[in-house]
């Protein structure tokens, strides 16, 4: 079994490989290779190419992290997501490859082609005071939300059966979409962390006194952020990135995620939403018109958001023993805490 190829290798490494997948670069080199700072849970490189016909074109190469976030991590997952999206209306990157085999980078991989002239909104700092969100003026930071907006709606009119994604249900936690994501995380966080906070136990027993049958079972992007989403200089939606915690499930949870992280991105960082910024009431409105779904199990599923995401920061906060000094979960604790007050 090759070793893991180090991150300062990589490139090298890779650009033989290139070199035989690319049509037209068997003499190319690559440059302006570096890590992105977006993400955490798969580690993303974009690059070009120099000396090929496709010089002035841009890839993205991404693999797994060295320690995982997530007990079922799966690059062929959304890899497979994207590559079954193509054929849709939705600006996803083309796949070119992927590789799961003994490899000579030292484990699985895939590179796409990158969508030019587009940038996405800051997760750190926040978009509310820094980046091309924080930048636009009112008009445009409300084309850029709805933007968000939209694409969530677009996704969740898709018919999962007829895109083959069926693959995303999750059967071994139950028989019924939403008792199987409880199930899930259920699992997830306990494997993230040896203990869990009084909170997170009790926002978990909440969940499973609290499972419903949706009305919709769609595609969940499971990541539904403006930060996953390409911006054109126009402000337009020109891509739609992330699909590694994609599942088939109640697309409110979608909506909720979307709104739990603006939360903390805003009044949970202690600062208010940028002018321009559509209110919850107005995002819930018009999400509700663009799909003619009314909106019933929004605490049910902010909850659920909450603890999703406590899974990696639990999970990154045990492998670096940070203790309570650096508590990384903070804003989900919090934010359960407000969502479970009156229940």
């Amino acid at each position: 079994m090759t070793e893991r190829v180090d991150a300062e290798a990589l490139a090298s490494t890779l650009e033989p490989v290139v070199r035989e997948q690319i049509p037209g670069a068997q003499e190319a080199k690559i440059v302006a290779w570096q890590r992105t700072e977006r993400g955490f849970s798969t580690e993303t490189y974009p690059f070009e190419l120099e000396g090929s016909e496709n010089s002035g074109a841009g890839f993205v190469f991404r693999r797994p992290p060295e320690i995982s976030l997530f007990p079922d991590y799966d690059l062929r997952r959304q890899y497979l997501v994207s590559k079954r999206l193509a054929g849709t209306d939705l600006p996803v990157p083309r796949m070119l490859w992927i590789d799961n085999a003994d490899n000579a980078l030292g484990g699985p991989y895939y590179v796409m082609e990158r969508i030019g002239n587009a940038e996405a909104p800051s997760d750190f700092p926040s978009y509310h005071t820094a980046g091309n969100y924080f930048e636009a003026d009112e008009q445009s930071r409300a084309r850029m939300w709805w933007g968000c907006v939209e694409t969530m709606a677009q996704i969740h009119q898709l018919d999962p059966g007829e895109l083959r994604l069926d693959f995303l249900s999750m059967p071994r936690f139950g028989d019924r979409p939403i008792e199987q994501a409880v199930n899930y995380l259920d699992w997830a966080v306990r494997w993230a962390a040896p203990s869990l906070s009084p909170v997170m136990e009790k926002a978990l027993s909440w969940l499973r006194a609290n499972i419903y049958e949706p009305e919709h079972v769609t595609l969940c992007w499971g990541d539904a952020r403006m930060s996953n989403i390409l911006y054109s200089p126009d402000h337009s939606v020109a891509g739609v990135l992330d699909w590694e915690m994609a599942y088939l499930g109640d697309h409110e949870a979608d909506l909720a995620w979307m709104l739990f992280l603006d939360w903390a991105c805003s009044e949970f960082e202690g600062h208010p939403s940028l002018p321009g910024t559509p209110t919850r009431e107005q995002t819930i409105a018009r999400y509700e018109e663009l799909t003619g779904w009314p909106v019933r199990n929004l605490l049910f599923n902010e909850v659920l958001a909450a603890v999703l995401l406590s899974v990696p920061l639990l999970r990154l906060s045990t492998h670096l023993q940070l203790g309570e000094h650096a508590d990384i979960t903070a804003f989900c604790s919090r934010r359960l805490e407000q969502l479970l007050e009156h229940t």
